[in-house]
């Protein structure tokens, strides 16, 4: 068993979903501390907890159910294509260094808003996580959760570190960007010769 662990196909995948946490799991850590600035710092705790496992569960649901349907032929096509655009983004927000301020309106009269305002944010900053991990590990079921696992330590505890480091190394957001690049024209070349040859 541990001797497949590491067989460099293994390795290399570990490689790429490691790569595309460290790109992609920062966001959802920022969101959930700039909701969470804007209450007492009683509430500020409960925010970021309940914040971080509503957004665990949110994560596991999604990675699952991408991970299935990335199985389906014609899914892979549109999944990859997705994280094209993916790429594009993370090139003009990371790389060219246009900072993007996140405008998300924060009404801190209620804690139960402040958490639906995390998990809306969580879950559409998720999908490019998830897709990227799902389709890098693809029936690596092993690899998958170890990508789901890492992804959400990256966003509750690094964030912050995370974002700084890729502002001082540009080549780790050059590796990140690299890594999803291989796993859209993976899962586009994958559908492609299914459908056409």
């Amino acid at each position: 068993m541990f001797a497949e662990l590491f067989a460099p196909e293994q390795i290399a995948i570990l490689t790429q979903i490691i790569f595309i946490d460290l790109v992609l799991a920062g966001d959802n850590a920022i969101i959930i501390g700039m909701v969470a600035s804007k209450f007492p710092p009683k509430q500020r705790k409960k925010v970021i907890f309940w914040g971080i496992g509503g957004a665990v569960i949110l994560r596991i649901i999604l990675t699952l159910l991408t991970a299935y349907l990335l199985q389906i032929t014609g899914l892979r096509l549109i999944g990859g294509l997705l994280l094209l655009y993916i790429v594009y983004k993370l090139y003009v927000d990371v790389i060219k260094g246009s900072e993007k301020e996140e405008d998300i309106k924060v009404d801190n009269s209620s804690f139960l808003k402040a958490i639906w305002t995390v998990l809306l944010a969580d879950f559409t900053m998720s999908l490019d996580n998830v897709l990227g991990v799902a389709g890098a590990a693809g029936e690596h079921y092993g690899l998958l959760i170890f990508g789901l696992i890492l992804s959400i330590i990256l966003m509750a505890t690094a964030a912050t570190l995370i974002s700084g480091w890729i502002k001082k190394y540009r080549w780790i957001a050059w590796l990140g960007l690299l890594a999803i690049l291989v796993v859209a024209v993976e899962l586009i070349y994958t559908d492609i010769k299914i459908l056409f040859f």
